[in-house]
């Protein structure tokens, strides 16, 4: 499973980057969990607002920080 939380590195992205690593972690789900930082790289997933969590390339969540339970249900799926 293949993880990005794309964000310039404001404080609600790496709120959403820690979220994202202990649900992974909890879940027992094995994923590869990439911070994205680069502008060109976020607009690349057509995503506008951030912190933005994509999951196997599908756009999860776009400007909002998700609940852990969230994320769980996207990685567990």
């Amino acid at each position: 499973m293949d993880i990005k939380v794309l964000g310039p590195g404001c404080a609600k992205c790496e709120q959403t980057e820690k979220l994202v690593k202990e649900a992974v972690q909890e879940a027992g789900v094995e994923a590869k969990v990439e911070k994205m930082t680069g502008t060109m790289d976020i607009a690349k997933y057509g995503v506008f607002g951030t912190p933005a969590v994509v999951v196997d390339g599908e756009v999860k969540v776009v400007g909002k920080v998700p609940s852990k339970e969230d994320i769980k249900s996207w990685i567990q799926g």
